[in-house]
């Protein structure tokens, strides 16, 4: 017996990043419930939960990608098992955004007043800001093509100029967004149509805000170069989860801001 394993796969070492991930979520979550509840040291344990979770991300990932880029254990099969994996879980977003506008409908087709928007309400315009940042997504759906293109090719300069200018939009989008949100004529507790148009737009911005910061790690690990044009599956789930992103925008901007509005 040699001691080396006889198959393709990774066989992680023991980490302490799910146990100590699981308990900061819980954490977390206890905080959640004494802050909105109002009670005494709710926030402060809110923080040390949430804090605990990035911490965890930052460790566990900072693993990860020495696992990838130097001890060289992410091969083809490892790769493959990456991507079901990513594929499963867009898969699984899918089905968390099609709950909202399942929300969203039913409230629209059969509002409970007979009219929608509900008296009162008065909605945003399809055709200022919420068009302006459709713009800007597309556009970075395009940049993060490029820069994807561009390391498929080798061209480094390319790859971290796109990939770069992907980061910029997804910043602009989750500010104009904010601005939006801060000149709304309803509130959240303002009715079905605030909370399910809330509900589906903000989440879909904490997206975007999870994305950007997932693409721009991706930036930072080109600059120190990481990625090859074979290998680089890091930055394509970044591209996949952006474009899922892009997708469902487009469907918000139809839906609620367009029809719905």
């Amino acid at each position: 017996m040699s001691g080396h394993p006889q198959h393709s796969f990774h066989l992680v070492e023991p980490s302490p990043w799910p146990f100590v991930g699981a308990m900061s979520g819980f954490v977390a979550a206890v905080g959640g419930i004494m802050y909105m509840h109002e009670l005494s040291f709710g926030g402060s344990i809110l923080i040390v939960g949430l804090l605990s979770i990035l911490a965890t991300m930052f460790f566990w990932w900072r693993d990860i990608i020495r696992e990838a880029e130097f001890q060289g254990h992410h091969n083809h099969v490892v790769q493959l098992g990456m991507r079901y994996g990513m594929i499963l879980f867009i898969a699984s977003e899918v089905m968390f955004f099609a709950a909202f506008f399942w929300a969203f409908f039913d409230s629209a087709l059969y509002p409970d007043t007979g009219i929608w928007p509900p008296e009162g309400i008065v909605p945003f315009s399809a055709w200022d800001l919420p068009l302006i940042n459709t713009m800007i997504l597309l556009l970075s759906g395009c940049t993060v093509t490029w820069a994807h293109h561009a390391l498929i090719e080798n061209k480094r300069d390319q790859f971290q100029l796109g990939l770069g200018l992907t980061v910029l939009l997804g910043v602009l989008f989750t500010a104009l967004q904010a601005y939006e949100y801060s000149h709304a004529a309803f509130g959240f507790t303002d009715g079905i149509y605030a909370s399910t148009f809330y509900l589906a737009t903000g989440f879909h911005g904490f997206h975007v805000i999870i994305g950007t910061t997932f693409l721009g790690v991706c930036w930072f690990r080109g600059r120190a170069g990481h990625f090859k044009p074979d290998h680089h599956f890091g930055f394509e789930a970044a591209a996949w989860y952006w474009h899922f992103v892009d997708v469902v925008w487009l469907f918000l901007f139809v839906c609620v801001y367009w029809w719905g509005g």
